[in-house]
């Protein structure tokens, strides 16, 4: 039987439970998540947050018990200007909290800048097409891997460990469709620079289970292995969680979130942004995953940075716990 406890809401009273734990078949009984609310869910937020509270949020996250928090970009800030106080914030922050706490690196100088705060981790942002690696990067296809290619053996020349992110990967806002062979030759070009780990990301959140079974399939039969690989989904149609679940079943064991579901696409019209950690912990903790999270402190933290943003949370569960 579901244990309860009760929970005082500001209209009244009501009841705030824990997921009943039921195992299935073929999952992994461990998943890692990497948090990108900091990073990938605040430089979608039109608000400007003080780098104080940047730096809270991020303590409260590692407190929660995510163990991989992505914490900023050294990306210039004309691009980012939400992410202009990059360098503040990794000074107000013991980067030794957490066993990962990357910066995403736009090139060679971003390689620089993160070497000289004595970074251990760091992330590139690649694109699968070549309508997104023009707009987004000012470069063709083949290009970014150039511009790439002398980032990630810098990093790895100084021990840093490098993961790599390919956009587009289920659809582009212009090109329509992306096959499957093309993501699977962008992500192994990345992986072939040496990058440690690949999240495939559903940018425009249009993937649905059956495309993430044949990419996944395609790209473990062309060599790569399933602990190489993380999912990054948006929820813009809904499908991030089924998303995450077919993932899983195939081997993924590391998948990308953001804190209330912080964050949007500039892609897609009514984005709802990434899939929430919350809801993702929900689903994992019912199955019997570990995670190492504190759900109750999760939620906590991302009401209190809602408040800060002045914006409502789309998590699901953290609506359903917090009122």
């Amino acid at each position: 039987m579901a244990a309860y406890e009760p929970f005082q809401l500001s209209a009244g009273v009501a009841m705030k439970r824990t997921p009943q734990v039921q195992h299935a078949d073929g999952l992994p009984s461990k998943v890692s998540i990497y948090e990108v609310g900091p990073r990938d869910g605040l430089q979608n937020e039109s608000a400007i947050v003080p780098v104080e509270v940047k730096a809270h949020f991020v303590r409260r996250l590692v407190a929660a018990g995510l163990q991989s928090v992505e914490v900023t970009s050294f990306v210039h800030p004309q691009w980012v200007p939400q992410l202009a106080d990059a360098e503040q914030l990794i000074d107000a922050l013991d980067l030794t909290m957490a066993p990962r706490m990357p910066v995403l690196v736009p090139n060679v100088r971003g390689l620089d800048r993160a070497l000289s705060k004595n970074l251990h981790d760091i992330a590139i942002f690649a694109s699968a097409t070549e309508s997104f690696a023009q707009r987004n990067l000012n470069r063709s296809l083949d290009e970014q891997f150039t511009m790439f290619e002398p980032v990630v053996a810098g990093a790895r020349r100084r021990g840093l460990w490098v993961r790599a992110y390919l956009s587009m990967c289920f659809g582009d806002p212009w090109e329509g469709d992306v096959s499957v062979a093309q993501v699977v030759k962008m992500a192994r070009r990345l992986l072939d620079l040496g990058c440690d780990e690949l999240s495939l990301g559903d940018t425009i959140g249009v993937a649905t289970p059956g495309h993430v079974e044949a990419l996944l399939t395609e790209l473990f039969a062309a060599g790569t292995a399933s602990g190489q690989v993380a999912v990054h989904f948006h929820d813009t149609y809904g499908q991030a969680l089924a998303n995450a679940l077919t993932a899983m079943r195939l081997g993924v064991t590391t998948i990308d979130s953001s804190a209330g579901g912080l964050g949007g696409c500039p892609y897609a019209e009514s984005a709802t942004g990434n899939l929430a950690t919350e809801d993702l912990v929900w689903q994992l903790q019912g199955l019997g995953i570990q995670t190492g999270v504190d759900l109750e402190a999760l939620v906590a933290t991302s009401v209190w940075m809602a408040e800060q943003i002045g914006k409502p949370t789309v998590s699901r569960v953290v609506s359903a716990l917090a009122g």
